[in-house]
């Protein structure tokens, strides 16, 4: 019997959203990773780009438990000597709002050019509205 791949460009492709308001941020992050990877599909393979589009939105109400708003550090280097630039998860929340969901899901998607493919296809929006209701996007609950 001989396994039958899926060309990428014949892949069936979905658009989903997820409202992350008083959600969790890592399951928030995990279930696009999945998403985005094509992890839910049988025609599954972890060389290829198979995964489906996904629109966040709401990223500023994401949740964090415990002492995380004020304790859970983001680093980032400018490359200038001393240019170690830290800031904490209620700071950048207030300055980028989608950052934090970003962040997650990228840690959460392969290292490399395929990783980096399909960080393009998430689209992380801090308020209610998004620009994406021509591709008609299925609610998707985590």
């Amino acid at each position: 019997m001989k396994t039958i791949f899926v060309n990428e460009r014949d892949a069936d492709r979905k658009w989903y959203v997820i409202d992350a308001a008083g959600k969790p941020l890592g399951r928030v992050a995990a279930k696009a990773a999945t998403l985005l990877r094509g992890k839910h599909k049988a025609s599954y393979a972890p060389h290829q780009e198979m995964g489906d589009y996904v629109v966040i939105i709401n990223a500023e109400k994401v949740a964090v438990t415990g002492a995380k708003a004020s304790d859970k550090m983001y680093h980032h280097h400018t490359g200038y000597v001393g240019g170690l630039k830290s800031s904490t998860f209620s700071k950048l929340i207030e300055r980028h709002p989608a950052d934090p969901l970003k962040l997650a899901v990228r840690g959460m998607l392969p290292k490399g050019p395929l990783g980096r493919r399909m960080l393009g296809n998430i689209k992380i929006y801090a308020g209610e509205t998004h620009p994406h209701a021509a591709q008609n996007p299925q609610p998707l609950e985590v």
